[in-house]
Order: C-alpha cells, then structure tokens, then sequence
C-alpha cells in the first residue's frame, strides 16, 4: 500500500469519517506545506504521548488531576456522571453547571459486552462515600444510555446522604414536533412545567 492509500486508511477509521472525506483530508495535506503536515503529525503524536485518564474523575487530560477537578471554586459536593470525556465539552459550553465530573468510560450494553465492571464505577462510588451531596447522571437518552442511568440510580439511590437527579429530557429549542420521536414527545410531556 502506497503512502496516500495508507493515510486515507488511518483518517478513514475515524469515527464519521467515510472514504471520500478521508481522501480529501489526505490531499489537502498534500496541498499544505511540510511544515503543516509536521505540526500535525507532532499533535498527534503528543496527545499519544501526553494524554491520560484522571486519576479522580477519568476525563481525559494532560493534567493529573485535570483541569476542572484541580479547580478549587468549582463545587465539590456536586458530580455530573457522563459517558465519555467528549460530554464535558457540551455541558461546559452551557455555562450552567460548576461541580465535578465523572466519567465513565462507555455505556452499559450487554449486547457489545459491556457490563458494569466495564465501567468507572469503582470510583464514581468512592466518591459519594467522601461526601458527595449530588450526582447528576447525564448519559444519553437512548436505550443503552437510560439502562446506565437506571443502574446508577439503584446502585447510588441506595444511600441516604446523596441525591441522584438525571438531566430533564424532550424537545430542544428550534425543534419541529413533527420531526420528534415518540419518546421525546413523552418525556417533554412528563418534564413540563408552569409558565
């Protein structure tokens, strides 16, 4: 395999990348200068090298603790549980939450073996006995997601001292109703609230 055939086989294995975007990502490389195509390869090669798990919450960061658990005004008794670390972005971005994450690395999914020694459980309860208040258990709303969530809620739900609350669901700002599911529409339904 020729060298433009090999890297459009490396971009084409990621994720949402198809065949035809990872060729044009190959030849414009190819248009770029040297010097473009080196600074890329030197991030990639560094987040390899320099990225890993935090030790208390599991996000990934070239920090041990990362940046939002070695953040002393964010609030401790607060823990947002999220799928993977790409989640913590999105809430981030909103600007309406300052407590702690956890990440658990995946999803319950027996189907693609995925069971909950699978995940970063282990921690996520070490957690709640040094005194966390509430855990917000923000997986995604499919059916892998609220099979987590309801695993979470019992393994958690069991202690008096913390509170299990999961994010309110149903139709996002600028949605079209006739393009909602039916289980959207339920949840938004279940979730109103007076105006």
């Amino acid at each position: 395999m020729n060298a433009i055939e090999s890297l459009v086989g490396e971009f084409a294995r990621l994720p949402g990348i198809g065949r035809k975007t990872a060729q044009r990502l190959t030849y414009h490389l190819l248009k770029a200068s040297r010097d473009d195509a080196r600074r890329l390869a030197r991030a990639v090669e560094r987040v390899a090298a320099e990225v890993k798990l935090c030790g208390a919450c599991g996000n990934l960061s070239d920090l041990d603790p990362c940046e939002y658990c070695a953040d002393p005004r964010r609030d401790r008794l607060q823990v947002c549980v999220v799928e993977e670390a790409s989640d913590i972005p999105a809430i981030e971005k909103s600007g309406n939450y300052g407590g702690l994450y956890h990440v658990l690395g995946g999803r319950l999914s027996p189907l693609d073996g995925v069971g909950p020694d699978d995940l970063n459980l282990r921690g996520l309860v070490t957690r709640v006995g040094d005194g966390v208040r509430e855990i917000i258990i923000a997986t995604n709303p499919s059916v892998e997601g609220e099979a987590t969530a309801t695993y979470l809620h019992r393994l958690l739900g069991a202690s008096s001292d913390v509170t299990v609350t999961r994010l309110a669901r149903g139709l996002p700002v600028g949605g079209d109703l006739e393009y909602a599911d039916g289980v959207t529409i339920a949840e938004a339904f279940s979730g109103r609230r007076e105006m």
